[in-house]
């Protein structure tokens, strides 16, 4: 079963919180934020210094937009980094950070996809969890030169040298040799309570940037219900319109056809026999079509083999009746939901016919993956002229719908003289 996640943003949700002040988490605590201190504020002065250079130099021959991106998907980074960071120390089973897209072609598409990563919530609290883990590092890092100096005061007595003149916090300090032990274990003890209090603040405070609460899940779970609900019920008008566009433009008039063609054979059957079989014939082989157009409207509707032999046979079938050559490269290990299967199913099986309608193209290639996390991906891409838009009611935005419906997501990326690139990623287990 794939961990649960609620869109983009939600960490897994269990009955019990998991414990956060175990021995083990509280030493690596101290650890971590001693190595981000050094490593983050590197970090921050890098994301600065792009920032500063980049914007009085955004309009000098596009190095300063050079300068921003680097600024964006470094703060990204930087985000993801943290997020896994904290999520590996503490088990909270925070979902991982994913890049943000706008999933439309184009130059327009790309600088809205990089403005949608800018203003990406999640990104920012990963930063500003990665900025206090930056303040706490550097008081760690104190307490522990702190310990260091209360623990050799300690021992001052069994060292030789003037016990009188100490290091301390790395200050000088003159201490009496008679006090050096008394003050160096207070020290020491100082100092590890305050290391003991700053793991603890830390994996509270992470808990409260990075892990929404029951109620932010709660509500992004409704949401997210809602949006997949719309998202069938538009699905389904759009398989109805189409179902009744074909049944309006091929079957139907093709069986008025062959109505006409026997009522003027029964009228001719009496007078003229040779040409009532002749018209008969015609019938028959009208009839013939028409079962054949029924046969592949049903197969638009429902295919059998993707129920008795799974995706793998289901697409194998499909590349092979395919007008165009289709490079079909399929690895699933195991069967998926019915509905999980039969979406991207017909994400490739519209693609392909879009490819060999409007596309214009010589090939195309198909994936198939299963990837960690329990997700069925594939990725659909031709050679074509491209230009393939998302239009209300047609058989993209249908197939949108229909991926929505069951919990995944559908890009399209088809710029001017293409390529054009389907991908569609759902929950195997819906």
């Amino acid at each position: 079963m794939p961990r649960p996640s609620v869109g983009d943003m939600t960490s897994t949700t269990t009955d019990r919180a998991p414990r956060v002040f175990t021995p083990a988490r509280v030493l690596g605590a101290i650890a971590q934020l001693a190595a981000v201190a050094v490593a983050w504020t590197g970090a921050f002065i890098v994301l600065s210094t792009l920032f500063a250079a980049g914007v009085p130099l955004v309009f000098a021959a596009g190095i300063g937009l050079v300068l921003l991106l680097g600024f964006v998907y470094g703060l990204y980074a930087l985000g993801w980094l943290e997020t896994a960071r904290v999520d590996g120390l503490y088990g909270f089973g925070i979902a991982p950070l994913p890049p943000r897209t706008s999933g439309r072609p184009g130059f327009t598409g790309w600088l809205r996809t990089v403005w949608l990563q800018f203003i990406d919530g999640r990104m920012w609290r990963g930063v500003a969890s990665a900025a206090i883990a930056v303040v706490m590092g550097w008081a760690v890092i104190g307490l522990l030169s702190m310990l260091g100096s209360g623990v050799a005061m300690a021992f001052s007595p069994l060292v030789p040298g003037d016990p009188d003149s100490l290091r301390l916090l790395g200050v000088n300090l003159q201490v009496p040799a008679s006090w050096a032990v008394g003050v160096g274990i207070f020290a020491a003890l100082v100092a590890i309570a305050g290391l003991l209090g700053l793991a603890a603040l830390h994996g509270v405070l992470a808990r409260a940037i990075l892990v929404p609460s029951r109620e932010a899940q709660l509500a992004a779970e409704a949401r997210t219900a809602q949006a997949q609900r719309g998202g069938a019920v538009r699905a389904a008008d759009v398989e109805r319109t189409r179902i009744e566009r074909d049944l309006h433009d091929g079957v139907q008039p093709r069986l008025v056809s062959v109505g006409m063609t026997l009522g003027m054979a029964q009228q001719k059957i009496d007078e003229d026999p040779e040409a009532a079989r002749q018209l008969i014939a015609e019938a028959h082989t009208s009839t013939k079509a028409a079962i054949t157009e029924l046969r592949q409207l049903a197969r638009g509707i429902h295919t059998s083999i993707l129920d008795d032999r799974g995706l793998d046979a289901a697409l194998s079938a499909l590349a092979g009746r395919s007008p165009i050559p289709v490079q079909l490269d399929s690895q699933l290990t195991q069967r998926c939901s019915p509905q999980t299967e039969t979406a991207v199913y017909y994400v490739i099986a519209e693609s392909l016919t879009n490819a060999a309608k409007h596309s214009r193209a010589a090939e195309c290639r198909v994936i198939v993956r299963q990837r960690e996390g329990g997700i069925l991906w594939a990725r659909i891409e031709d050679n074509g002229v491209g230009g393939a838009t998302v239009v209300p009611g047609g058989g993209l935005d249908g197939l949108s719908n229909r991926v929505l419906g069951v919990g995944g997501t559908l890009t399209v990326t088809s710029p001017a003289g293409g390529p054009t690139t389907v991908e569609v990623s759902v929950p195997c287990a819906f």
